[in-house]
């Protein structure tokens, strides 16, 4: 018998939903599987191809990553275009500034590796990394993720480098049937959830979402009142607090496997 046997939870990941879920269930867990939200192309490449461009014929001084979505989606479009040879040795000369394991780990599908990867693996962290390197006439090429404006660390980009330059490589798309999201809030608000465990913070804003159009908030905070809540990194747990949950399982480090060992721990 598995240390999760018996127990229910939620999981809103969507491009590893297998791969969280697997883990879990290999502890006996019963995962409710609810796809929260989805990743598609930008509505226009162009401005993209042109990023690509001008980051190939003129390469800046660095690059922060801050999704490996990002990387793999831009080594694809330099494909289309015919310049990921060119696109890849590129990346290889620039310093190459990784928020957490995934853009880590997209870079070394690659053959290269991070110059600095940043801790803690939030925004603020990348500030005060910069900050303590000091960007003063360096170049700075940054690739953003949806959902989010980037101001604090592009303010200060603009303020403390020499350019900057910005790429959004693409866009998020609701992706789950509200009726499934709908049902995974009704049942934590009725108790039969055990834990629900984020590992975005685009999660919780969708789930928020949900709940404001099908006029069930109530349900949700009541939910989040009874329902144990597990999250991959302080940038996940801020967004379960400006929702008004608590956060009762956050690993040290920001991956799913410790996330899935905290788990255990909580609950076995």
């Amino acid at each position: 018998m598995g240390a999760l046997e018996g127990r229910r939870i939620v999981v809103p990941e969507t491009r590893e939903i297998e791969v969280l879920a697997g883990m879990l269930e290999r502890h006996g867990a019963a995962v409710i599987r609810c796809p929260l939200v989805a990743i598609r192309d930008a509505d226009d490449p162009a401005p993209i191809v042109a990023w690509l461009e001008r980051f190939v014929a003129d390469p800046p001084d660095d690059l922060i990553l801050f999704t490996g979505e990002g990387l793999q989606r831009l080594n694809k479009l330099a494909g289309t275009v015919g310049f990921s040879e060119k696109f890849v040795a590129t990346l290889g000369r620039v310093r190459k500034i990784t928020r957490g394991p995934k853009p880590a780990r997209r870079l070394r599908e690659l053959g290269l590796r991070p110059d600095l990867p940043v801790e803690p693996p939030t925004t603020a962290g990348i500030i005060a990394a910069l900050a303590r390197e000091g960007l003063a006439g360096r170049r700075v090429a940054v690739q953003l993720y949806p959902d989010n404006p980037h101001t604090e660390l592009l303010d200060f980009l603009r303020a403390a480098a020499g350019s900057v330059d910005a790429v959004l490589p693409y866009a998020y798309a609701s992706a789950a049937e509200e009726a499934r999201v709908v049902a995974a809030i009704r049942a934590m608000a009725a108790g039969e959830i055990d834990l629900v465990a984020f590992t975005s913070a685009p999660q919780v804003r969708r789930l928020r979402q949900v709940a404001r159009a099908a006029e069930c908030e109530a349900a949700l905070a009541e939910g989040f009142a009874k329902t144990r809540i597990a999250a991959v990194g302080p940038v996940v747990a801020a967004a379960v607090a400006s929702a008004g949950g608590a956060v009762a399982i956050q690993p040290d480090n920001f991956h799913m496997r410790p996330m899935v060992n905290a788990i255990v721990e909580a609950l076995g």
